[in-house]
């Protein structure tokens, strides 16, 4: 069985450098990948999450050189 890192949603706001309250409001709108609710809690599955930053991150203003 391998096992997936899951993480909280103070270090997701960490991690997308944001609020614990603007992770809620994402949650909400479906906005982020690999919730999991347990219980009232929410956790995160950390590769999903990692997937979802890299597919969406903007390319950089200069082009990557410099």
């Amino acid at each position: 069985m391998q096992m997936s890192t899951y993480l909280t949603v103070r270090e997701v706001a960490d991690v997308l450098r944001t609020s614990p309250g603007a992770i809620y409001k994402m949650v909400e709108r479906a906005q982020l990948p690999g919730v999991i609710r347990l219980g009232r809690r929410l956790r995160f599955d950390g590769p999903s999450l990692v997937h979802w930053v890299d597919q969406n991150r903007a390319p950089s203003l200069s082009g990557g050189q410099g």
